[in-house]
């Protein structure tokens, strides 16, 4: 066999080329396989600077249980992003922690709330709580010396840099006690004008910015009961006592003006005299059923708390039934191919669901205001219905404007669900000698119902908690006055749960807490029994 010339050499090249193609296929991958670690360890490198910054605040608190948990899922995600192996954990772990802060953190949190006394008065530690006490009851003694005063502000913080009659030099502020310091710059009186760090502020700082500085109270100490230093004009300020002392060792507070000790109860978190009387703020502690027995224990709020309970059940079902029964029946006439323009109508039709709903509310408490109204004043001739305000026509208003907002989306579900029923059980039906509701009742109907059973569970459980249309339309009023707790008569659970979290100057979280899990309690239970009797229906297919 003959070969031309060449063809060695030829092949040489072949080889070569591929060779060099390999080559550079291989480079390339190292270099993207570089930048892809370099991301890596940016990425990486940003989470653990945020992990450390965590984990010192943490340390600083002592909070040894977050503490543990932040360093556990900081390790943990290094770990996996760091080993060659374990793709599929790479993916997953985002959504993980995303999921744990989100949601399982925000609803166990929630749930921890329920068994504490977290509220107005009851916000924070025991130390802050005594802290404000005896800030709150300081007065200006009267024999007090003046203490020469230069006002230093840094990072947007006020501090006072203090020269005592003694001419000591001190610095601090609200948060930090009076502490010594030694490189201070000082007048030729002596007194100290500035400080390394700090900027000083000058007179028409203090003219502008006089009313915070006036409320800044500086401790000279740990110790609260040595008193803090005030000043009316920035340049000179004096010391407060206060008439309340503490005493850690008793757990005491006593009031050297009346005498009246109170004592420190742990169950209260609060200072208790003997008559019961109370002093405020007071600090957060665990009360374990407290919150339960005062939801279903006290006559006040065991009342209102049924009443709202029942009005919510009847508000979902009704929300509900009457949403589904209306686009049921728009469904079944605008399925019909005989109607002409059907597709028109199809499209009005949804008008309502395609408006957000906070603002269809909103134009519809205009509508049925009593006084200047388009209902009363347009439809029923300037007539003083109170639709917002009569208990009764708040409710009957309520279903009916949540019906106008609902039946659109059931009116889409029914339609779907419609046209995938077969045409020939119909056909085979009506040869049968079935009439047309019989056809309805007994073919149609039950097969709705296996598609849209999920549905409707579902808008039950949305309407269990649909605040904004209460919230919008008639802000849970008319007001029961009677009730312990902020609650009206078209309050539903979600609504009541708001007010007394957020409304009123009394807010108690923990109650609302409580009220949050019986909530949860109760979709849970009606979500299960619901779902167990559609399972009858799944035998249909």
């Amino acid at each position: 066999m003959m070969t031309t010339p060449g063809t060695g050499r030829d092949r040489a090249q072949i080889l070569a080329a591929k060779k060099s193609r390999q080559a550079s296929r291989i480079a390339e991958a190292a270099s993207a396989g570089l930048k892809v670690l370099l991301v890596k360890v940016l990425v990486l490198g940003i989470v653990d600077a945020i992990s450390v910054y965590a984990l010192f605040v943490l340390l600083l608190k002592q909070d040894w249980l977050v503490f543990s948990l932040v360093l556990f899922v900081t390790v943990v995600v290094n770990w996996i992003y760091f080993r060659v192996k374990g793709l599929p954990a790479k993916y997953l772990t985002p959504g993980l922690i995303f999921l744990l802060i989100f949601q399982i953190f925000v609803i166990g949190y929630s749930g921890y709330i329920a068994f504490t006394n977290y509220g107005t008065g009851h916000n924070s530690t025991k130390d802050d709580a005594v802290n404000s006490l005896i800030l709150s009851s300081q007065e200006r003694v009267p024999d007090s010396p003046s203490y020469a005063l230069t006002v230093l502000e840094q990072a947007g913080a006020y501090s006072f840099l203090v020269t005592d009659p003694d001419g000591v030099i001190t610095v601090g502020n609200p948060e930090s006690p009076l502490s010594r310091v030694t490189d201070a710059e000082t007048d030729a009186a002596g007194q100290a004008i500035a400080l390394p760090g700090y900027t000083t502020l000058t007179f028409a700082d203090i003219v502008a910015n006089q009313e915070a500085i006036a409320a800044l109270a500086v401790p000279l100490s740990d110790d609260p009961n040595e008193g803090s230093l005030r000043t009316p004009d920035g340049s000179a300020a004096y010391l407060y006592l206060s008439d309340l002392v503490y005493d850690e060792a008793a757990g005491t507070m006593t009031n050297a003006g009346t005498g009246v000790v109170y004592t420190e109860d742990p169950s209260q978190g609060s200072f208790v005299a003997e008559d019961g009387a109370d002093l405020q703020p007071g600090w957060k502690v665990e009360v374990g059923l407290a919150n339960f027995a005062k939801a279903f224990g006290t006559d006040s709020i065991r009342g209102p708390l049924i009443s709202v309970t029942l009005w919510t059940f009847a508000f979902a079902f009704l929300s509900v039934a009457t949403t589904f029964a209306l686009g049921l029946f728009l469904a079944i006439v605008f399925n019909d191919l005989r109607m002409r323009g059907r597709n028109v109508y199809r499209v009005v039709m949804i008008l309502p669901y395609a408006f957000p709903a906070f603002l269809s509310a909103l134009v519809w408490a205009g509508m049925l205001n009593p006084q200047f109204g388009f209902i009363n004043q347009v439809i029923f001739g300037g007539a003083d219905i109170p639709w917002l305000t009569n208990e009764w026509l708040a409710k009957f208003s309520i279903i009916f404007v949540n019906l106008w907002l609902g039946f659109p989306y059931m009116f889409l579900v029914c339609t779907g669900a419609l046209q995938s029923i077969p045409g020939e059980l119909q056909e085979a039906a009506t040869v049968d000698g079935a009439r047309p509701w019989q056809v309805f009742r007994l073919i149609k109907l039950p097969l709705l119902l296996v598609s849209v059973s999920p549905l409707l569970i579902a808008s039950f459980a949305f309407n269990f908690n649909n605040f904004n249309l209460i919230y919008m339309l008639t802000n849970g009023g008319p007001r029961d006055v009677t009730a312990g707790v902020n609650v009206g008569a078209t309050d539903i659970l979600i609504s009541m749960v708001y007010k007394v979290a957020f409304v009123g100057a009394n807010r108690d979280y923990g109650l609302a807490s409580a009220f949050s899990i019986l909530i949860f309690v109760l979709v849970a239970l009606v979500s299960i029994i619901s779902f167990r009797q559609t399972k009858a229906l799944e035998e249909l297919n």
